[in-house]
C-alpha cells in the first residue's frame, strides 16, 4: 500500500457537522484527507498541525486549492495552544484528531518506523530529537525493558531488552532489519500471525516520538479552545491511546465511575460536566473499510461535545 488512506473518515467528518463560517482543527494532518472532508463539506476554515515536514510540503498542492481557507503549521499538536495563539486562533467549531503512525511514514523504509523493509532505525515523527538507534544503544537494560512492556505491552521485554543489551556490546544497532533479526531470537511467530517485532516496534516509537504525553495534551488544549457547541473527535488504533481517549473523554462528560459508599469524597457534590458525549458506544470501521484498507481494522473513533447551553449534574 503506498500513500495515506484516512481511517473513518466519513463518520469524522459527520461527526463534526462542519459549518459555513465555521474554525476548525485537524490536530494530525498527515496525508490531508480530513482536512480535505472537512473543507469539502462547508465553506469552512481549516487550520492544520503536523510535525513532519513532508507532510506540510504535501498539504501545498490542497491549501492551494483551498486559498486563504486551509492553513499549515508544522508542529506537535501537544503545543496546538500556542501554535493557534500565534496564528490568531483563539477558539474552535471542531477538532479531529488521527492517532499514530501515517502510511506515508510506515512504507517509507528511510523513516525506520517498520521492520518490513530495511532502513536506517530512525521512526522519528519530525526532523528532530532521540531516533531509535540512539534508544536502544544506549538506554540501560531495566529501562529498555520497561519502555517494550509499557508502551507495546511486550511479555518478553525482559528477556529482548537482555538480547539487545548481549548485541550491542558486540555491534551497536543501525537498521530495523538489524533489530527485528535480534528480536526473532528471542520471540518466535505465533499462531496470531503477528510479526515478532510488531510490539517492540510499537514501544520504541512511542518513546521516540512521546505519542502517549503528546496525546493528553493535544486532547486537553483542544477541548479548551472549543466554543459552545464545538465537537471533538478523536481516532485511535492501539489500545494504549484508545484507552487515554476513553478515559478523557468519560472525564471530560462525567462519566467516570462513582466513588464506594465508604469514600468520603462520595459526599462532596458532583462536578458539572463540560461536555456531552457524542458517541455512546465507540465506532468502527464497516466490513467494506477494512477490506479497502485492511490497517483500518483496529480503528477506534470516540467524540464529545461542548454543548451551547450551561449543563446540570
Amino acid at each position: 500500500m503506498s500513500g495515506h488512506i484516512p481511517v473513518l473518515r466519513d463518520e469524522a467528518v459527520a461527526m463534526l457537522a462542519p459549518r459555513d463560517g465555521g474554525v476548525y482543527l485537524d490536530g494530525t494532518f498527515g496525508g490531508g484527507g480530513y482536512s480535505a472532508g472537512l473543507l469539502g463539506a462547508a465553506s469552512c476554515t481549516v487550520w492544520a498541525i503536523d510535525r513532519d515536514p513532508a507532510a506540510i510540503a504535501r498539504g501545498a498542492t490542497l491549501a492551494a486549492a483551498y486559498p486563504d481557507r486551509l492553513h499549515l503549521i508544522e508542529g506537535r499538536f501537544g503545543d496546538l495552544l500556542d501554535l493557534l495563539k500565534t496564528a490568531g486562533v483563539t477558539e474552535l467549531d471542531g477538532a479531529v484528531f488521527d492517532f499514530g503512525v501515517s502510511s506515508y511514514q510506515l512504507d517509507d523504509p528511510a523513516r525506520g518506523f517498520s521492520f518490513r523493509g530495511d532502513g536506517p532505525l530512525d521512526m522519528r515523527m519530525g526532523s528532530s530529537g532521540e531516533t531509535a538507534a540512539h534508544i536502544v544503544n544506549t538506554r540501560g537494560e531495566a529501562e529498555l525493558a520497561d519502555i517494550l512492556y509499557q508502551f507495546g505491552e511486550e511479555r518478553a521485554s525482559r528477556r529482548i531488552a537482555t538480547a539487545i543489551v548481549a548485541r550491542r556490546a558486540v555491534q551497536k544497532f543501525e537498521t530495523t532489519a538489524d533489530l527485528a533479526a535480534v528480536i526473532r531470537t528471542v520471540v518466535r511467530p505465533d499462531k496470531s500471525g503477528i510479526h515478532p517485532a510488531t510490539r517492540s516496534f510499537q514501544a520504541l516509537r512511542i518513546e521516540v516520538n512521546q505519542e502517549l504525553a503528546e496525546i493528553e495534551r493535544g486532547l486537553a488544549q483542544a477541548a479548551a479552545l472549543l466554543a459552545p457547541g464545538g465537537r471533538l473527535v478523536a481516532v485511535s488504533f492501539h489500545s494504549l491511546e484508545d484507552r487515554m481517549v476513553k478515559r478523557f473523554m468519560q472525564d471530560a462528560t462525567g462519566r467516570t465511575a462513582a466513588p464506594s459508599r465508604h469514600d468520603p469524597s462520595g459526599l462532596a457534590p458532583a462536578a458539572v460536566p463540560r461536555f456531552a458525549p457524542l458517541t455512546k458506544r465507540v465506532v468502527t470501521p464497516g466490513d467494506a473499510e477494512i477490506e479497502a484498507n485492511p490497517r483500518a481494522r483496529s480503528a477506534r473513533l470516540r467524540a464529545i461535545e461542548r454543548p451551547a447551553e450551561r449543563m446540570t449534574a
